[in-house]
């Protein structure tokens, strides 16, 4: 490992510690370290940093010679810093400072031997898939970030009245959820939004997305999993003159009138899984499958 990148949110320089012994490690193994401009100042001015990096503060700055992007925060932050990889194949691991962590499996504790396993090349790359938007009539808000890593989700606006969303599959109508939204997400995304609307748990490397109606009208209405070499369009009807799309985090307005077509984006994000890590093992931690004394023998 020679070159690194590292972001993280503004609410992470509570994260003192780990961003200390982050560089500290990488330091000792003779890395190149960069760091995303904003976070980068905001750690300078309290005083976090003793010494000048350089920093990167858009995808441009960045190349595929980075050998890993560390990110430090939960999640959220790692599908922000989807935006600076894009298609780079630039790994991403993962420093949990956050709360459920997924995506981010690096304890706080373990930073110093996550490092000397990457160093050892101690661990898999995962290859996760995204989603692809594009509108009609054309949206200037996804003209450059057109990409979801976990979900796209289309919900209603400043309502309480739900919405019609017509679901066609490679141009054929499946059906017209009345729901206060849908939400089309990856296998990294089962664990988020579509969880928590009944969808199903897929596993990351499985090749197939997940159609969740988010408090349906129709009690019949339940999860589909469907290919992901499938094209969706989605037509939606609605008291409004409008309704929300967002993308994972990134959330915009558009006029009633707007067909939304999706499909597997032509890249995938690499992250990285240790040798010491585990998907399954994670799935039974964060959500407690198996919390049961019953299983105590087995685990």
């Amino acid at each position: 490992m020679k070159k690194a990148a590292i972001y993280a949110q503004s609410y992470t320089v509570s994260a003192e510690k780990e961003i200390q012994t982050l560089i500290k490690v990488l330091e000792q193994h003779t890395v190149e370290i960069y760091i995303e401009k904003e976070f980068y100042d905001l750690i300078r001015k309290h005083g976090i940093l003793t010494k000048s990096f350089t920093t990167f503060s858009h995808f441009k700055d960045l190349s595929d010679d980075f050998d890993v992007l560390f990110t430090i925060g939960g999640d959220g932050t790692i599908l922000r810093a989807v935006t600076y990889v894009r298609d780079l194949n630039i790994p991403i691991l993962g420093i949990n400072s956050g709360r459920l962590g997924f995506l981010a499996t690096v304890q706080k504790k373990d930073i110093e031997d996550a490092i000397n396993l990457l160093v050892n090349h101690e661990f898999t790359l995962q290859e996760r898939t995204l989603l692809q938007i594009r509108t009609t009539p054309k949206s200037d808000e996804f003209s450059e970030l057109n990409f979801a890593l976990n979900e796209v989700t289309i919900a209603r606006r400043n309502t309480t009245s739900m919405i019609g969303v017509q679901t066609y599959l490679n141009n054929e109508y499946l059906t017209n959820y009345w729901a206060d939204g849908l939400i089309i997400a990856t296998p990294t995304g089962s664990t988020g939004y579509s969880l928590s609307c009944d969808g199903p748990v897929v596993l990351p490397d499985s090749n197939n997305f997940i159609i969740t109606p988010i408090a349906p009208h129709n009690l019949n209405a339940r999860p589909m999993v469907i290919p992901d070499n499938i094209n969706i369009q989605l037509e939606v009807s609605a008291r409004e003159n409008d309704f929300l799309i967002s993308l994972d985090s990134r959330i915009a307005t558009v006029p009633l009138e707007t067909k939304i077509y999706i499909e597997k984006a032509p890249f995938t994000i690499k992250t990285i899984a240790l040798h010491n890590q585990s998907y399954l093992k994670t799935i039974r931690k964060k959500l407690l499958w198996g919390e049961d004394i019953r299983n105590d023998s087995i685990s």
